[in-house]
């Protein structure tokens, strides 16, 4: 049980450090699609989803464990819990194999607009109103994000990265609008269940659910598994789906959401770079518009609800 002490948290101002920290924790989950694309040529999407995922839990428990954070849920707990662990085994499938299809350039972009799907969901989200309603010019915001949105899943990228990339960025497209909704539905259970404790129980849940699902659909390897692969699946497990959150988690600490929620924008600027650098992934003019309408809808939508400040 958290301890209400009846004060406001106090917001310190981004300093050095914490602006150095929060660039830096931007970048590397602009990686996360990139080790992504290494990683499924040598293990497929679900097994390295899995891989990713015990790593990330065992990482996650230890430092909560460690901070004195309860991990076990109370008895009414379970449930809610159980169903975040399938919505997130869902939307990381999902983004996992469609990284496997199409560029990680593309792929970076669209899923971070899941903030256009988290607005439309959450202004008719059922039960205690805790978003913001759409106004005219978030509506506007919207329209411009979803045509930026548009332009991106009809883009081509070269075919080595990309084999198949309108399914793939169809299927990102699923996998964004699950992280949307995902994002009303934590915030909704963050009232009554440590913020923490949903994190360890999402991938800890959907690590014996991606080894299930893995064991009957996929090979466990194609072929020879390159160190490339090992080292891409390690950055996920390791740096994204550990570090980056206990990082995270410690700059909220100090200072509020929505002024971190500010470098959020830079994830797809480094993914578009890193993708440029490994792979020699060109800007193509499609990628440039849709990325552009893409991220200025999803700046004046989080401008007016006042999540970035």
């Amino acid at each position: 049980m958290r301890e209400n002490t009846g004060a406001a948290p106090v917001s310190e101002p981004i300093g050095l450090r914490t602006f150095l920290l929060a660039v830096l924790v931007s970048i590397l989950w602009g990686g996360n699609l990139v080790s992504i694309r290494v990683g499924v040529d040598s293990v497929p999407p679900l097994w390295s989803a899995f891989w990713r995922m015990a790593v990330g839990t065992v990482l996650v428990t230890g430092w909560a464990l460690s901070r004195g954070v309860s991990i076990r849920p109370a008895p009414g707990e379970w449930k809610s819990l159980f169903y975040l662990g399938v919505l997130f085994t869902v939307q990381i499938g999902l983004l996992n194999t469609a990284a496997a299809m199409t560029s990680p350039s593309y792929g970076v972009v669209i899923l971070n607009s899941y903030a256009v799907f988290a607005n439309i969901v959450g202004h008719f989200w059922r039960g205690p109103r805790l978003e913001d309603k759409l106004t005219g010019m978030r509506v506007l915001g919207l329209c411009v994000a979803i045509a930026g949105l548009s332009v991106l899943t009809m883009g081509q990228a070269p075919g080595t990265l990309a084999p198949r990339p309108l399914l793939g960025n169809i299927l990102m497209v699923l996998s964004a609008f699950l992280l949307g909704y995902r994002q009303v539905y934590t915030r909704w259970l963050v009232q009554s269940v440590d913020p923490v404790r949903t994190v360890i129980w999402q991938m800890a849940w959907s690590v014996p659910l991606f080894f299930l699902i893995a064991v009957v659909s996929e090979p466990m390897v194609h072929g020879h598994v390159t160190w490339q692969a090992l080292t891409a699946i390690g950055y996920q497990g390791f740096v994204v789906a550990g570090i980056c959150f206990i990082v995270w988690t410690e700059l909220l600490r100090k200072h509020s959401a929505g002024t971190l929620s500010m470098f959020s924008f830079l994830v797809p600027v480094a993914g578009i770079a890193l993708s440029g650098w490994i792979f020699g992934e060109p800007l193509t003019p499609g990628l440039l518009i849709g990325g552009l309408l893409a991220l200025a809808g999803v700046y004046i939508v989080t401008r007016v609800s006042g999540s970035v400040v």
